[in-house]
């Protein structure tokens, strides 16, 4: 898969086609989430249904994971909107494109379409969150925590145990790039959104969030901050709904992508 140098850091990307309908192609970009993510989660998902639909699909790895080059410093969240702006630059893809952002990678998504509401048609986030202050505090705390628990032999163990040692290899991954760069430090600094900013986010947005998943306590608080904002609540599903969910999340995905895409879908393909 290729790299390419966008703003100071080789990214890794995939860039999959759609099958040809006979209109230009709904651009879709991924953004994975954050420590033992990686642009897989989404291929490995998503990516051949979407483009058998007829979807152009553009998977790149953050910053610091994947394949993409690790620096050791530049993980504020301007520093991955940057990338997202650069890559998209770089690769001359047709604007404006669809963002569907994992857990970090939808927030990265919100900020960019603050950032740039003109290069952004639509956005989905699964459990996830814009930049916010609120949002700032919390992750702080939980690359706290997790580096401390991951520089524990003990957690690998338990890991192993309870998930397998694949995850308990991808986890030492994690562990390595929160200690060797400066994610803790940085990714909660900013810079935040305020209302202001959020109302500025006039795209279609649409959150999907797990029943038992981190915004379970409140989760229609962004249909109230947002100005254009739907929200589906997947029940029996934590966090982890891109994996554990995936159908579900694909077909919410297809009817939302073709019904926010300016060019009708061919016959045959949703609308």
């Amino acid at each position: 898969m290729p790299t390419i140098r966008v703003n100071g850091a080789d990214l890794h990307y995939l860039h999959t086609p759609g099958r040809p309908t006979g209109n230009p192609a709904p651009t879709l970009v991924c953004i994975h989430g954050l420590g033992t993510d990686s642009l897989a989660s989404f291929y490995l998902t998503l990516a051949a249904p979407l483009a058998a639909a007829g979807v152009d699909m553009l998977f790149y790895d953050l910053r610091g994971h994947g394949n993409s080059a690790r620096p050791a410093r530049g993980y504020q969240v301007g520093d991955f909107v940057a990338d997202l702006d650069g890559l998209l630059g770089s690769l001359d893809v047709r604007l404006p494109v669809h963002l569907i952002g994992n857990s970090f990678g939808g927030t990265v998504a919100f900020a960019f379409a603050a950032a740039y509401p003109d290069k952004v048609a639509s956005l989905v986030s699964i459990e996830s969150e814009p930049p916010t202050e609120p949002w700032a505090q919390r992750v702080g705390e939980v690359l706290e925590i997790t580096k401390q628990e991951l520089s524990r032999d003990e957690t690998y163990h338990w890991i192993s145990v309870q998930f397998g040692d694949h995850h308990a290899r991808l986890s030492r991954q994690a562990y390595r790039r929160l200690a060797e760069t400066s994610m803790v430090e940085e990714i909660a600094t900013g810079p935040m959104l305020d209302l202001t900013d959020l109302s500025r986010i006039t795209v279609p947005v649409l959150s999907i969030i797990g029943g038992d998943g981190f915004q379970a306590d409140d989760p229609y608080q962004l249909e109230g901050l947002l100005p254009d904002c739907r929200t589906v609540v997947i029940p029996d599903q934590d966090h982890s709904v891109l994996v554990e969910a995936h159908r579900q999340v694909r077909e919410l995905l297809l009817d939302w992508v073709f019904s926010h895409h300016p060019v009708t879908a061919a016959p045959g393909q949703r609308t």
